[in-house]
């Protein structure tokens, strides 16, 4: 179930929300790489992470689940967010070149269906970053933060769903290893957190985040030709030759 978008702002906006962006919009804004020149496309709640993506894309769309609300985006100028069905997206095909999916995956009921609506808008070689609440993680089984409410995932799972809607994962992080909790500790030592977790590959961080590409057919497995079976030689008998006159 989607989350009030008034919940969404309401929760970066509070010194907890700010260290979750920091943190996770540094890993999405890594493995995104450069967009100059290319369209980009947010789907759910993505716009604390659009920021420095719109001064560089050449346009960048804000797209927000009905069930969960729209807000306007950005603050000035003109507005770039619409509110729509994430499974029937009002764009062309191969509209846009990425795509960030943030509080998304998690809240929709068919999950499938709401990746092949993104792999029919991406462009072919299109590319996406997804990030999910890891099933493992402390942030998944709280529900203060929007990251403890739908399902959660884990890493063979979210890999197994980008496979079978046509995407090939070709990068994953993992990031939001501090704990959840609104303390003056916690988020002096949320860096301290990070560069822990992150070196020690620990499994119970609060996010998965996935880059992946867009297929343009899906794989088919190949046989093994099977040998053509031979039938058994038949012996046929021949005719007698006939005998020679005056032999004896």
């Amino acid at each position: 179930m989607s989350l009030d978008v008034t919940d969404l702002r309401a929760f970066y906006a509070s010194p907890l929300g700010t260290v979750t962006q920091r943190l996770v919009g540094r890993t999405v804004h890594r493995l995104l790489g450069s967009v100059s020149g290319l369209r980009v496309l947010g789907l759910g709640y993505a716009v604390p992470y659009l920021g420095p993506v719109r001064h560089a894309a050449e346009r960048t769309l804000a797209l927000m689940p009905a069930a969960q609300g729209v807000v306007n985006w950005p603050g000035t100028g003109r507005s770039a967010s619409v509110l729509a069905d994430p499974t029937m997206m009002p764009l062309p095909d191969a509209a846009v070149d990425r795509a960030i999916l943030i509080h998304a995956v998690e809240g929709v009921e068919s999950p499938a269906e709401l990746m092949q609506e993104v792999w029919r808008v991406l462009t072919p070689g299109g590319r996406l970053i997804v990030a999910v609440p890891n099933r493992r993680g402390l942030w998944a089984r709280l529900d203060t933060t929007p990251f403890g409410h739908g399902q959660p995932y884990s890493r063979s799972q979210l890999g197994r769903l980008m496979r079978e809607t046509l995407f090939s994962p070709e990068h994953w992080a993992e990031t939001l290893y501090v704990p959840p909790i609104e303390g003056w500790l916690t988020l002096r030592t949320a860096a301290a957190w990070e560069r822990l977790g992150t070196g020690l590959a620990l499994p119970f961080a609060g996010l998965h985040v996935v880059e992946a590409t867009k297929q343009l057919y899906r794989p088919v497995t190949v046989q093994a030709r099977r040998a053509a079976r031979l039938a058994p030689r038949v012996l046929v008998p021949a005719a007698a030759p006939a005998p020679v006159p005056g032999g004896v």
